[in-house]
């Protein structure tokens, strides 16, 4: 049996899923700031809850965005220093397919989430955890547009913890991995009239 951490800062949430022999405990914080500061005690009590050490986990799956830009940053960052420091997969798990593991079974979803500026991020499933396309930022009326008949529409931005953790202990990490997921640009442009020109 694999003993999994999972981590989801990417909502205004702190969510912490320990799968371990089977079962799977959780730590949750409705939280918009101060992921930062909580994150590792909560990890540390999380494990302590079940005479877990650091050096007993397997592997750690951690949501990759889109989200709070901060949020994400914090979760990304513990996940990947705990692999380094404990030599262990880290698999990043995209949060729309992340969120679509709350879908029913066995039926088509999208996942529609407030992107701000009346844009959504969207992405379809063909079933939980099976994307069908890629995810989009759109506009709120076209992604509503897309969703296919008789498909369940998912607005929450909110993960299954537990889903998440079940669902990353049998992903290939190779093919997760832990980077930032942009959908939306960078507001930040280069400054033309300042570049350097390059010499030949």
């Amino acid at each position: 049996m694999i003993t999994l951490l999972a981590i989801d800062t990417a909502a205004p949430r702190l969510q912490l899923a320990l799968r371990s022999g089977g079962a799977t405990d959780t730590s949750i914080d409705e939280i918009a700031r101060g992921h930062a500061e909580l994150i590792l005690p909560r990890i540390e009590a999380l494990l302590k809850r079940h005479g877990i050490a650091y050096a007993d986990l397997d592997r750690i799956a951690v949501t990759t965005g889109p989200g709070s830009f901060t949020g994400l940053r914090i979760g990304l960052s513990a996940a990947r220093g705990l692999g380094l420091a404990l030599d262990i997969p880290v698999i990043g798990v995209p949060s729309l397919l992340a969120i679509s593991l709350s879908a029913p079974p066995g039926q088509p979803a999208a996942v529609l989430l407030d992107a701000r500026r009346d844009e959504a991020y969207f992405q379809r499933f063909a079933g939980p955890g099976r994307s069908s396309d890629r995810p989009r930022l759109l506009p709120v009326a076209e992604a509503r547009g897309r969703v296919a008949a008789g498909a369940t529409v998912i607005e929450s931005p909110f993960v299954d913890i537990v889903r998440l953790a079940t669902f990353a202990a049998h992903l290939d990490p190779a093919l997760y991995p832990p980077e930032a997921t942009y959908v939306r640009d960078a507001d930040a442009k280069p400054q033309e009239k300042f570049r350097v020109a390059r010499t030949a």
